[in-house]
């Protein structure tokens, strides 16, 4: 046993184990254990019914409200297990403080996360909060309603349906966020050159309507991932990512961020992939492996995911992930998603068939590049086989036809055709 985000150890009982309690109550819940020391070691507790007494005073006198856990005697009735479940009356204080996990530690929240600990105990939405702007228009909004579903009158009790309108208290964010214009900041992509050093061409779309940006975006988008090709008499357009996989990374991005933090959503376009981030990590109640498999879907936003899907943009039971993965079914590179407690990425690599390659291949393939020249001691490090079979396998790559050899002797380097 090891201690994680979810599990804590404690060779005695004192007063620090609140904190975590708190921590606890406030987020996902998780588990403590008395008698056990740091390392996972059993110690054992000299007098386990007295410990149980002790522990449950303790929380009741100092957590307030009182939180959500039980107590369970292990180990021949040596340690005592803590189990606390995730609260519905947040914030949970101890001492006046509001604590959460980082990693194995437990750390005091900032203003920012108490503030939204405060309206998820009430049930409460940033997006449902009142806009501090009320001075709004929907043209795009009233554009977008016209063209995808066809209404055909938009009035404030067309806003009143999709929840962004109270006749006693006016406009709430999810209404800002929608409008033509506000305060809200919105996307910032970027087109690298060869590396981060060269920027090509530098786009931000900001303070005003989501639906103004997911458009403006693809528009971008298109610029660098698509082309015709002619043969003959025939058009053909080429993409070089899928278009429905970015249109998706993009959509899920703008619904499911925290539109609390003052930041951009950052788009970096490379000849080989872009990279998504969001701000914000996972909203409480779902977890990492639960969003990468698509079994749960909690909306953050639930007001703006429901205005992108009475358009079409998105499937509201949170498929998204799973259809960028499914649009890369056939492809030699996969995308790649990345969860931190602050912000979610998601790596979309330009689509390449798959073209029959072994599975010692497909390791060396992705070690290349298309536009940077390797040499063998550059890639047999990374491979679990030596520099001989690597240097056999692409030359078969290179009859293959996926990759070039430039070079002769020591100069030797290869490159993805």
């Amino acid at each position: 046993m090891r201690e994680t985000r979810t599990t804590e150890f404690k060779e005695k009982i004192t007063n620090t184990f609140l904190k975590t309690v708190s921590a606890f109550s406030n987020y996902d819940g998780g588990e403590i254990f008395f008698g056990i020391d740091d390392n996972g070691n059993i110690k054992g507790l000299s007098d386990v019914k007295q410990a149980c007494l002790d522990i449950e005073n303790k929380i009741n006198d100092s957590i307030i409200p009182q939180p959500d856990y039980t107590l369970e005697l292990q180990n021949n009735d040596r340690t005592i297990k803590l189990t606390v479940k995730s609260g519905l009356q947040k914030p949970y204080l101890y001492k006046s403080k509001a604590y959460k996990r980082n990693d194995t530690a437990t750390i005091e929240v900032d203003t920012l996360e108490l503030s939204r600990l405060i309206l998820e105990g009430k049930n409460i939405r940033f997006e449902e909060l009142l806009c501090k702007e009320q001075e709004l228009t929907f043209d795009i909004l009233c554009q977008k309603l016209k063209e995808y579903i066809q209404i055909e009158t938009f009035n404030q009790d067309t806003l009143k349906t999709l929840n962004l309108y109270n006749s006693t208290t006016g406009y709430n964010n999810a209404a800002g966020i929608l409008a033509d214009k506000n305060h809200f900041p919105g996307i910032d992509m970027v087109k690298f050159g060869e590396n981060i050093s060269i920027i090509h061409k530098r786009t931000t779309f900001d303070n005003i309507s989501i639906l103004a940006v997911y458009e403006k975006v693809s528009e971008v988008f298109k610029d660098y991932y698509q082309y015709e090709e002619i043969k003959g008499t025939d058009r053909k357009k080429v993409e070089k990512i899928p278009e429905a996989a970015f249109r998706e990374a993009i959509a899920n991005a703008l619904i499911h961020r925290a539109w609390d933090v003052e930041s951009q959503i950052k788009v970096s376009m490379f000849d080989d992939r872009i990279e998504i981030i969001s701000p914000g990590g996972l909203p409480s109640g779902i977890t990492e492996d639960e969003y990468l498999s698509g079994k749960l879907s909690v909306l953050r936003n639930r007001n703006l995911a429901n205005v992108f899907y009475r358009l079409g943009f998105v499937e509201i039971f949170g498929t998204g992930i799973t259809r960028i993965k499914q649009l890369y079914e056939e492809g030699l590179k996969q995308p790649d998603f990345e969860v931190s407690e602050n912000t979610i990425k998601i790596v979309l690599p330009v689509f390449e068939q798959n073209q029959n390659l072994t599975e010692d291949e497909r390791k060396i393939y992705k070690l290349l590049s298309r536009t940077m020249l390797k040499s063998i001691s550059e890639i047999a490090p990374y491979v679990d086989f030596g520099k001989s079979k690597t240097t056999q396998i692409l030359k078969e790559m290179c009859k293959k036809g996926v990759v070039k050899i430039e070079g002769r002797g020591r100069g030797t380097k290869y490159v993805i055709k």
